[in-house]
This record gives C-alpha cells, sequence and structure tokens, in this order.
C-alpha cells in the first residue's frame, strides 16, 4: 500500500508537469498549425531563468513569475520573425526552423551555464519532507500535485468563459471564419505562441527544485509531450490532461515494476493508441 500511494504520487506530480508543457504544445498546434520541436527548449530556459532570477533576487516565487514571462518575450519575438515565414510553406519548413531554434537555445544555454548540472532549492514553505506511512514524502512533491490541477481548471474556465479564450477557440476551429468576422489573426497567433511559450517555461520553472538542470533537459520532455499530445488527441485540452496523467503514471509505476523495460512503455502505449483510435483519446476524426 505504500509503494502504490507513493508510486500514485510521483506519477501525479510528474503528470502534472507534462500537462502544463503539452497543453501548451497542443494548443500552439490547434491554433497555429504549427508542430514545435523547440518546446522542450522553452521548458529548459523557463528552468534556468527561474534559476539564475533567484541568484539575483532570492526568491523562488519571483523567479517563476519572472523567468516565463521573459522566455513568452522570446515567444514572441521567435514568431514573428521567424515562424510567420512558414505558416503557409510546407510543414517540412515548420519542422526544421523549429528543430533550428531547439538547437540554438541548447547550446546557448550551454555557453551561459555550462554544460554541468546545477540545483534550485525549493521554497523555505515547501522544503523538507512530511511524514509518509512509514517512510516521509517531499512537500515539494505534495505541491506539484495540488498547483497542477489548478492551472489546469484555471486554463479550462480561460478558454471556456472568457473572451480571449472564446476567440481562441474559435480561431482553433476556422481560422478563415475567425479572420472574417474580424479577429486579428496575426495578433491572436503571435499571443498563442507567447501563451504556449510561457506555459512550457512556467512549467520548466516549477521542475526546477523537483530534478536537476542540464542543458538536455528539454529533450526528454518534448518526447513525451508529443507522445501526450497524440494519444490525448491532437489540440485536444482535456486529452493533454489525461494523456499527462496516463503517461505520468505509467512512467512511475512502470520504474518500479518494469525495471529498464519501463523506457519502452510510452512508446507502447503510443503504438497501441494509434492502432486502435488514431485521431487520440479526444481528438476528432478527418
Amino acid at each position: 500500500m505504500e509503494t502504490f500511494a507513493a508510486n500514485l504520487l510521483n506519477g501525479l506530480s510528474w503528470g502534472m508537469l507534462l500537462f502544463l508543457i503539452s497543453v501548451g504544445l497542443t494548443t500552439v498546434f490547434g491554433v497555429l498549425g504549427v508542430l514545435n520541436f523547440a518546446h522542450g527548449s522553452f521548458f529548459m530556459l523557463g528552468a534556468y531563468l527561474c534559476m539564475q532570477i533567484m541568484h539575483i533576487v532570492p526568491s523562488f516565487w519571483v523567479g517563476i513569475i519572472i523567468g516565463p514571462l521573459l522566455v513568452a518575450g522570446l515567444g514572441v519575438i521567435i514568431e514573428k520573425v521567424l515562424l510567420r515565414r512558414v505558416y503557409d510553406r510546407d510543414i517540412s519548413f515548420q519542422l526544421l526552423l523549429t528543430f533550428a531554434i531547439l538547437l540554438v537555445l541548447d547550446d546557448s544555454v550551454r555557453l551561459i551555464w555550462g554544460p554541468g548540472y546545477h540545483v534550485v532549492e525549493a521554497p523555505v514553505i515547501l522544503a523538507g519532507t512530511i511524514p509518509f506511512f512509514s517512510h516521509s514524502y517531499p512537500v515539494y512533491r505534495i505541491f506539484l500535485v495540488i498547483i497542477g490541477p489548478i492551472i489546469g481548471l484555471s486554463l479550462w474556465s480561460f478558454f471556456h468563459f472568457t473572451r480571449w479564450g472564446k476567440v481562441v477557440r474559435a480561431a482553433a476551429v476556422d481560422r478563415e471564419m475567425a479572420e472574417g468576422i474580424g479577429i486579428r489573426v496575426p495578433l491572436l497567433f503571435t499571443l498563442v505562441f507567447a501563451f504556449g511559450t510561457w506555459l512550457a517555461a512556467l512549467g520548466g520553472a516549477l521542475a526546477a527544485p523537483h530534478q536537476s538542470l542540464a542543458p538536455a533537459m528539454g529533450e526528454r520532455i518534448i518526447i513525451e509531450s508529443f507522445i501526450v499530445v497524440v494519444i490525448g488527441g491532437m489540440g485536444s485540452f482535456p486529452g493533454a490532461f489525461v494523456g499527462a496523467l496516463l503517461l505520468g503514471l505509467l512512467d512511475s509505476f512502470g520504474t518500479s515494476f518494469a525495471g529498464r523495460a519501463q523506457m519502452a512503455l510510452p512508446f507502447i502505449l503510443l503504438a497501441v493508441v494509434l492502432l486502435f483510435r488514431p485521431q487520440g483519446f479526444f481528438g476528432r476524426e478527418v
């Protein structure tokens, strides 16, 4: 029972981080139609900027506010200067461009912060452990389990009950019709890409006390995020949530019960979903 509960909490905490990354990725794809390979690098950059800001202003909370905002600003520049040039071209141009951005950002992090590992301490209020059966459990992981659904509910409310959220959904359903009723689509594209970038960076900032920081930390997360988006359904908000939870739990329980075979489990799940429901759990048939 203790092992099951620990694996459940571990899976939920990792799943919530995956959800933050995946919902930004699926939102950008749903509205812009861009599969962004650089999304994992924005996650990594959010973590590093949070760490850097904490060196200047010794406050984790300041770091998770300012760091993602700076990355979102970078997202605005990337969308306006680079991505706008390839919207009407073949998808291979988008993939190559975002992959090039990934390489540039990864190498930039290595040049600025070095190739080694870095550790970010959790804030005092979330440091330490709490009693958990006969052992203890990190308070920060409990925080991730709690804050994840709160952010998810806030995002869902934004998309369904605010004017801007409805505009984003309208553009995702029919871009040409949205432009026809007066929505400024170029501005919307910029804001949506910045929003998706901000979500990725926020996930990175929240992950900073959860794992060691390294220049390649975005590579694993982007692979798992693409798996989440595919099994949940491209462009689907509920799909991103369910897919992230499934993958988080699969990662946690697989580590305990499948050993080294755990690394293959997400890809097996992906293959099964593609065989029996190619559009994903919440995707629309085409």
